[in-house]
């Protein structure tokens, strides 16, 4: 998904395409408090080692860090705590039926500001083998030396 008009990137979880297949994405908002969603406007977010579950009907955000705001004195917020997630109930019965499957996860993938309101964008997706991520490197590798020799000869 790319970033359209009057979003902000926050965070991106680059490591999540390099160890998972993407099979599909959701948008959802997330529960804060006011220190967290200063901190996230800052920019002091990392979803490095987050991911998200479904338990009784609901999704949630866990090990999402979130940096303490510095002017937020005895109201600062935990940093790891589990965050809800916001997503119409079609979308948390087709997730919860996608990931009874086996091997299906989800993982966020970025964290951005739409319209105000922090936003995450969760994927469905499935782990890779240690040969899919061989592989997915030589492609990038090759795309690389392929962009490189057509910039040198149109130079």
């Amino acid at each position: 998904m790319a970033i359209t008009r009057g979003e902000k990137l926050v965070a991106q979880n680059k490591k999540a395409f390099h160890d998972y297949h993407i099979e599909e994405r959701f948008e959802a908002g997330i529960v804060l408090t006011g220190t967290e969603i200063k901190s996230i406007r800052s920019g002091k977010v990392n979803l490095r080692d987050s991911f998200a579950q479904v338990r009784r009907g609901e999704v949630t955000l866990h090990n999402m860090h979130v940096s303490p705001y510095e002017q937020g004195n005895r109201y600062n917020h935990e940093p790891l705590r589990t965050r809800k997630l916001l997503l119409h109930r079609t979308e948390i019965n087709k997730l919860i039926g996608s990931i009874k499957e086996k091997g299906f996860t989800l993982v966020p993938l970025r964290l951005y500001l739409k319209n105000g309101l922090a936003k995450v964008e969760i994927a469905l997706a499935k782990g890779k083998k240690e040969y899919d991520k061989r592989e997915t490197l030589k492609k990038k590798d090759a795309q690389r030396e392929i962009e490189k020799a057509i910039k040198d000869r149109l130079r």
